[in-house]
């Protein structure tokens, strides 16, 4: 079994930072990806970052040169630094990790920009 927890939402204000992490245990293989989504009320789920195994990385559109993903084989965390954060940021983050099956979700942690 695998499990999947994140932390470090929290408030911010507009242009403000914020760290995520997310650490998961289990049966992790190192060759599978992870990555964060955002679900903002009334949006659909998008992913906002992901990296391979390999380290390749794919963020999304609207976070490309702000947001900054990355990860730890040896520890089997991954972690998302928010930098110049804005309002339409405000969503829960998810971690998700991969594999053939599908893949496991974290519960989610809150992450509200606001002034």
């Amino acid at each position: 079994q695998v499990r999947v927890v994140e932390s470090g939402g929290g408030l911010v204000q507009p242009g403000g930072s914020l760290r995520l992490s997310c650490a998961a245990s289990g049966s992790i293989f190192s060759f599978n990806a992870m990555g964060w989504y955002r679900l903002a009320p009334g949006k659909q789920r998008e992913l906002v970052a992901a990296v391979t195994g390999d380290g390749t990385v794919n963020y999304a559109d609207s976070v490309k040169g702000r947001f900054t993903i990355s990860r730890d084989n040896a520890k089997n965390t991954v972690c998302l630094q928010m930098n110049s954060l804005k309002p339409d940021d405000t969503a829960v983050y998810y971690c998700h990790y991969s594999d053939y099956k599908g893949g496991y979700w974290g519960q989610g942690t809150q992450v509200t920009v606001s002034s």
